[in-house]
């Protein structure tokens, strides 16, 4: 059983200077072919300072950090056991090329399903531009099959 002692505690946290190169490729990798994703001009023709990030980039950026690889080793839980089970993203301003963000994380759920044979983990994100402004808020919910 994952020890409950981890509800409401912050994980370290995830810092990032967004790079354009790094949206572009991530565009890429999602198969996304809007242009204001992939050229600057576009992106500024339509209101942004920059490219944008992609509705689901602002999730790699804890991935990256190396703050969910710790979080998930504190706890003693198993990759090999792990589900994710939804991820859910409220946007306040766009994150573009150029922004230096925080992701701010913590353990915001913990509960047991079918006798303990499922256990969730829920993690619940703020994210905050370089002037401490919210730009938006995750949602992730982990699954550990036992």
């Amino acid at each position: 059983m994952i020890d409950r002692a981890w509800l409401g505690r912050e994980l370290p946290p995830s810092e990032m200077l967004v790079d354009r190169a790094r949206l572009q490729f991530f565009a890429r990798s999602i198969g996304e072919t809007d242009p204001i994703y992939l050229d600057v001009s576009a992106a500024r023709d339509a209101g942004y300072a920059d490219i944008p990030a992609p509705p689901t980039f602002l999730f790699s950026v804890e991935m990256d950090s190396g703050s969910t690889d710790w979080m998930l080793h504190q706890m003693q839980i198993p990759l090999a056991k792990l589900l994710h089970g939804e991820q859910s993203f409220r946007y306040h301003k766009p994150v573009c090329a150029g922004d230096h963000i925080t992701v701010r994380s913590t353990v915001s759920e913990i509960y047991d399903k079918k006798n303990g044979a499922l256990e969730f983990v829920e993690r619940s994100s703020r994210v905050t531009n370089r002037d401490n402004e919210l730009v938006a808020e995750l949602r992730s919910l982990l699954v550990v099959r036992h």
